[in-house]
């Protein structure tokens, strides 16, 4: 139980409040190395509870120590991430007298600078925006005492490297680094031993696997056929909350309108849509006005949208990881879900790949409809 980690009594409430009733294996794990000062290297699965293991015991370490300054540093490498993970940060941080800012592209720097003007305890950035701000001389990270580098892969994947070498310069050498990845490509290893003092190394669950009460198969389909297939699988009654995967923008932006002409509320996100677009079309899948969410892997990474029952990929990702991550968008916090993937006679070599990264073949069906 939380009862059982050195966490003080308002946190306790916060967790209890958040509806948290028992610590995930990722939580059990990384919480108490995390307490004591270690740096840890976490790999676990999609939507085991990373956030709120980095996040913990940084509000505790931050809330009891010296004060002044940013303290905390979450780097995440989507804007929706860290927009979510600082909204994660106020819930559980509340009533401890940590504030908390998201600092990320795509918007105005004014409400931000506003924000650090006031004071901030704990920083969620991503890493261009976060440069940006230190090269303005907007925000001081001397007295920084824990690091956390969320989806590290992902961050690799995107090519950030460079750029958190450079954030690296600008922190204490005494700091405390978490590094949470649902992979460990070499490039983390090679970052780990440059960047972080004797980290634990923690593999929690069955990491690059979907979770287990996920239901996968493929539907075999003409290559002619395949939005008429995508359109009347997510008509069924059955697929209350749907998650499209595309693999271009332009074609997320095509299938969303082709949905909403046919009387699906359909909305899409990937990374050319302005940042009021991207957050208006999530929160509306969130809440119920929009049934289907059309979307590039930028939603397919450390996105919490609860509820998803479907994941469609209409597009096969090129990277068997992005498979992954994809259809861990659903069966989240223990749940059921399905994941169906849209297959052709062009996609061969990808669902060869992806099946020889899952260690098993995938259910076919034949598209007869």
């Amino acid at each position: 139980m939380f009862n059982d980690f050195r966490l003080g009594l308002v946190l306790l409430e916060n967790i209890k409040k958040a509806g948290y009733i028992k610590p995930t294996p990722v939580q059990s794990a990384a919480i108490p190395p995390a307490l004591e000062g270690r740096d840890i290297v976490v790999t676990a699965e999609t939507g085991s509870g990373k956030t709120a293991a980095f996040l913990l015991p940084m509000l505790e370490r931050v809330s009891t120590g010296p004060r002044g300054g940013v303290r905390g540093l979450i780097l995440c490498p989507t804007r929706e991430i860290a927009i979510q993970t600082a909204q994660h940060a106020r819930k559980l941080g509340r009533h401890t007298g940590m504030n908390s800012a998201a600092i990320y592209g795509g918007v105005g720097y004014e409400p931000q600078l506003q924000a650090l003007r006031a004071g901030v305890d704990i920083v969620v950035a991503t890493p261009g925006r976060l440069l940006d701000h230190l090269g303005r001389g907007t925000i001081d990270l001397k007295n920084v005492s824990t690091l956390v580098l969320d989806e590290a892969d992902r961050m690799f994947d995107m090519g950030f490297l460079p750029e958190l070498r450079r954030i690296m310069s600008h922190l204490p050498a005494s700091r405390q680094t978490l590094l949470f990845s649902a992979t460990m490509p070499p490039e983390i290893l090679a970052l780990a031993e440059r960047f972080m003092k004797d980290p634990v190394r923690l593999a929690v669950g069955r990491v690059a696997t979907p979770p287990e009460t996920v239901s996968q198969a493929v539907y075999m389909v003409p290559s002619a056929r395949k939005t008429t297939a995508l359109l009347e699988l997510v008509q069924r009654q059955t697929m209350e909350s749907v998650l499209v995967f595309t693999r271009t923008k332009h074609r997320a932006d095509r299938l969303a309108r082709r949905l909403s002409w046919s009387g699906v509320k359909a909305a899409c996100i990937h990374g050319d849509r302005s940042q009021r677009q991207r957050e208006a079309a999530l929160e509306g899948y969130r809440q119920g006005v929009f049934r289907v969410l059309v979307a590039t892997d930028i939603a397919a990474r450390g996105l919490d949208i609860q509820g998803v029952t479907h994941v469609i990929n209409y597009d096969l990702p090129a990277v068997p990881e992005d498979y992954v991550h994809r259809v861990g968008r659903t069966a989240r916090a223990g749940a059921t879900g399905q994941a169906l993937s849209l297959v052709t006679g062009d996609d061969a070599a990808a669902l060869q790949g992806i099946e020889r990264a899952l260690g098993h073949r995938l259910r076919r069906l034949e598209w007869n409809a």
